[in-house]
């Protein structure tokens, strides 16, 4: 069985202080820090995803309804969009960007990329790295990544519970997937909606697991 860990969004915008912040974001990201500084030998790969909008259509609206369509947020490029301070990347291997011109709620729909890139100048003329040009055109998705990897399970955990985690987890069952949530290891917006989560994590016999159990 070889497992990876797929880290969701613990972005600046979605955790104290950005544009959606979910309330304990910043702890989570300071958590899976410290799982990871035990833990990384458990996990035969690490992955983290990012929203990372250019255009993402009506999934920007001026006046959101908090469910299909929200403030700004994670733009590409700007602060928001980079990876929590308190998320320490040393043990992560791959960075899957997505909803550059879309919704973008799962990881599943991210493409292996280099934000890291932007702003940088390359080539002869020293031509400055676009937000689009941090995922190259051939670029795989999480998915045909995890495959290449011969991965077999998935445990997740980030942000936040009752949308992108939500997403994440239902398509890595959708793609045949073990899947595992560490409980501790998320955070949710709307406390209803994220104990129907919770339930349809068990109904699709997703492992819910705590820090105690591991």
């Amino acid at each position: 069985m070889a497992d990876a860990l797929i880290i969701v969004d613990v972005q600046q915008d979605f955790c104290e202080g950005g544009a959606l912040a979910v309330q304990g974001g910043a702890q989570v990201a300071g958590e899976i820090s410290e799982h990871l500084e035990v833990a990384h030998a458990d996990y035969d790969a690490v992955a983290t995803t990012q929203d990372w909008h250019i255009d993402p259509g009506g999934h920007f609206s001026a006046d959101p309804d908090f469910r299909t369509s929200w403030p700004v947020h994670c733009v590409a490029g700007e602060r928001g969009a980079e990876l929590h301070d308190d998320l320490d990347t040393e043990h992560v291997g791959a960075r899957f960007l997505k909803g550059l011109y879309s919704d973008g709620y799962s990881g599943f729909e991210g493409m292996l990329g280099d934000p890291e890139r932007v702003g940088t100048l390359e080539g002869e003329k020293g031509v400055k790295v676009t937000p689009g040009d941090a995922v190259a055109e051939d670029a795989p998705d999480l998915h045909a990544w995890l495959t290449e990897q011969e991965i077999d399970t998935v445990t997740v955990v980030g942000l936040a519970t009752d949308h992108c985690v939500r997403a994440t987890v239902l398509d890595a069952v959708e793609n045949g997937y073990q899947v595992r949530v560490i409980r501790e290891l998320t955070a949710g917006v709307d406390p209803d909606r994220t104990a129907e989560a919770w339930e349809e994590f068990a109904e699709a016999d997703v492992e819910i697991l705590s820090l105690d159990d591991l």
